[in-house]
């Protein structure tokens, strides 16, 4: 307690030197002396601090005032100094330099009139001649900048957008800070469909006014239309925080709140392999915004992702009529003529895919896989062999090749010519059975290659059909005996 109690008392002694040091005034002399000079060597917190201390101890000393301005404008906190500058020109009206300085910052927030009252005044009071000549080219900019304010707004009713905009171009040049300006310029730009810029000029405003709910307000529907729903709802929230009442950001925040949660739902069903429900939750979402493009869009871009083979290619066809370069809806439809067995057209999208996107592992391999079950199929298919798709699980297999192997049987058949023909036949079943049931022969498969084509295998070891059946009978059920002949 004792150490935290010098501490204190060191620090006052710091700030407020005792009166036997400087005297009565000797404390706010000492505060002005070490703030200014903190201010040169660029320590603005700690010469911000001075110059509290010295107006603390004296309201109506008008160069306090005027330090601190100097320390909030080196800050970059123009809405702090101009009230000290007021206070300043309220003090002493012949200050010069300070109503100059006003002037300025009131030009760059667009409050003209004000300003051209600042530099009017200090033509008026018999000004050094840096600081008339100053004055003199303020009030000319603006003069300029009133003419362009008039024409800038008689163009946007008109519906002149582009001549507007460049208009506000040059006003903002100068007005930094206007807010009115910005926010006009914003509207010039969402009529000219450049959201971008209006995104800007409407960020900006929101910053320059503190309570500007509007601009909030617009920024979430710009985002919302663009289909950025996160963005939105960052928006509308901010706007909230400011007016929780605010009935138009409000209603909208119900909106986006809804769109966004089934957007999230969705996506997490994905993760987690659940596509059906997915699809039912990416359909709420083109049921809860029908009349924003860009969400039926992307939902149907995912339910694209999701849906079994046949769904999947209608709905991603529907999805590249209005986007044809789109990368993902690509790549899933590819998959999708994959698995129907379409490889010429899987090829072509995987090939449309890898214009826009040529460094895509994904697609790279997705074309290469393509290109494989397209020489593949122009050989030998076990698939079509025994009749089943290319989903068919192992007991659907089985029973396929039970059934062709009984058809083909080559004691079925007593013509020389039509035995020779089932004999062929009778081993290419036998073969699509032996591959299909291996998972790893079968994986070979499906990525084009052929386990049991020794120019498929690349140098690798192949099991034909004599070594790989030696003493097999196909029908070890007992329903069947027979004898197979090679020849």
């Amino acid at each position: 307690m004792l150490e935290r109690t010098n501490r204190i008392s060191l620090t006052h002694a710091w700030l407020c030197p005792p009166p036997w040091v400087c005297g009565k005034d000797g404390s706010l002399e000492n505060h002005l002396e070490m703030g200014k000079k903190l201010l040169a060597a660029g320590q603005l917190a700690d010469a911000l601090s001075h110059f509290h201390a010295a107006i603390d101890g004296d309201p109506k000393n008008y160069m306090a005032y005027y330090r601190r301005a100097t320390v909030y404008l080196a800050m970059g906190k123009s809405k702090s100094a101009l009230p000290d500058l007021s206070k300043v020109i309220e003090l002493k009206p012949d200050f010069t330099s300070a109503r100059l300085q006003r002037g300025n910052l009131l030009l760059k927030q667009g409050r003209l009139d004000e300003a051209e009252s600042d530099f009017k005044k200090v033509l008026n009071s018999n000004p050094s001649d840096k600081d008339e000549k100053e004055a003199q080219s303020r009030l000319k900019t603006s003069d300029e900048i009133q003419r362009w304010v008039t024409q800038s707004r008689a163009n946007f009713d008109r519906k002149d957008y582009i001549t507007a905009a460049a208009q506000l171009d040059l006003i903002i040049e100068t007005c930094v800070w206007d807010v009115t300006s910005r926010e006009l310029r914003a509207e010039c730009f969402i009529q000219m469909g450049e959201m971008g810029k209006a995104i800007s000029d409407l960020t900006a405003a929101s910053k320059l006014k503190s309570d500007n709910t509007q601009a909030f307000y617009k920024l979430s529907t710009i985002y919302y239309h663009l289909g950025d729903h996160e963005m939105s709802l960052n928006e509308v929230r901010e706007c909230l925080k400011l007016d929780p009442d605010h009935e138009q950001c409000y209603s909208h925040y119900k909106q986006v709140k809804k769109l966004n949660k089934h957007i999230q739902s969705a996506e997490e069903l994905i993760q987690q392999q659940r596509y059906g429900d997915a699809v039912s939750k990416y359909e709420s979402v083109i049921k809860t915004e029908p009349n924003v493009p860009q969400y039926s869009h992307h939902a149907k871009e995912r339910i694209c992702h999701c849906l079994d083979v046949s769904r999947a290619i209608t709905v991603c066809s529907e999805v590249l009529q209005s986007d044809p370069q789109n990368v993902n809806v690509l790549k899933d439809r590819a998959e999708a003529y994959l698995l129907d067995e379409q490889y010429e057209e899987a090829i072509k999208d995987y090939e449309t895919a890898r214009e826009h996107s040529e460094n895509d592992r994904q697609i790279k391999e997705g074309l290469e896989k393509a290109q494989r079950l397209l020489k593949q199929s122009q050989k030998r298919d076990y698939y079509k062999i025994l009749g089943i798709k290319r989903t068919a699980q192992k007991k659907e297999i089985v029973k396929a090749y039970r059934k062709q192997a009984q058809q083909w049987h080559p004691d079925n058949f007593q013509d020389p010519v039509e035995k020779k023909k089932a004999e062929k036949k009778f081993i290419d079943i036998v073969q699509a059975k032996e591959v299909l049931t291996d998972p790893e022969m079968r994986q070979k498969f499906d990525n084009g290659e052929d386990p049991m084509d020794p120019e498929s295998q690349q140098g690798g070891h192949h099991q034909n059909f004599h070594s790989g059946f030696q003493g097999f009978n196909p029908f070890s059920s007992g329903q069947f005996n027979f004898k197979f002949n090679y020849q």
